[in-house]
């Protein structure tokens, strides 16, 4: 039980959960990296797991040598396990279709989450599922509604995949030539710190909006009912 609650303590913390994970070895680091990639793409209970601030580190450590897992490898199988992520949300969005919005919410699971989705997707189409890459809980629930209203398969995978290279790449590439920067790794706190204050302003700013129109909106005409 003490290894499982050491590793959750250090989930939270994307510079020691790195740290913690290249302690394991290249294989195993790798595994855990694309586990935790893989269920925050797509998988509802996943919206809380640190994917922007977690690729960057690993860029970073991989740069300065403190994770010994070629960059290469990491380009290759980082994408694909998002891209898989998000296949898993289609399905399970597509499997549960409206019911969805009757899910009562419990700790894993939060309807405000696909609101704020459903809201993104509204603006920006298909295109949620690109730029969402780039913004905790749209990352997990954009796939998770797309399936849930139906989103054209083939349009759903040529927007999983381009978005997932766009995400790691950018992600991942930036840590690394941040990492041969001096003084960058030793303050990474800081790089952190301004990673999620940037990636959460516009998703605190949908939910926001998107509760004021449904405020506004007459209970009939609510997609809940």
């Amino acid at each position: 039980m003490e290894p499982v609650i050491e590793f959750f303590h250090h989930l939270v913390d994307p510079k020691a959960f790195v740290t913690y994970i290249s302690s394991h070895g290249s294989i195993i680091g790798l595994a855990i990296i694309l586990l935790v990639v893989f269920v925050e793409n797509g998988i509802f209970f996943g919206f809380f797991l640190p994917g922007d601030t977690l690729l960057l580190t690993t860029g970073i450590f991989c740069s300065t040598d403190k994770l010994h897992i070629p960059l290469s490898h990491l380009l290759i199988a980082i994408p694909l396990a998002a891209i898989i992520g998000s296949i898993a949300g289609y399905a399970f969005g597509k499997k549960m279709g409206e019911n969805l919005y009757k899910r009562k919410d419990s700790l894993l699971f939060k309807k405000k989450y696909l609101f704020t989705a459903e809201a993104f997707f509204k603006k920006y189409g298909g295109l949620a599922l690109i730029m969402g890459r780039f913004l905790p809980i749209i990352r997990t629930f954009a796939p998770i509604f797309a399936g849930a209203v139906n989103l054209d398969y083939k349009k759903f995978l040529t927007y999983n995949i381009t978005g997932a290279i766009l995400w790691v790449f950018s992600m991942v590439l930036l840590g690394y030539f941040l990492g041969n920067i001096p003084g960058v790794s030793e303050n990474l706190e800081y790089v952190i710190l301004g990673i999620i204050v940037i990636t959460w302003i516009p998703v605190v700013r949908t939910y926001y909006k998107e509760r004021k129109n449904m405020k506004n909106t007459p209970k009939a005409d609510n997609i809940t009912n």
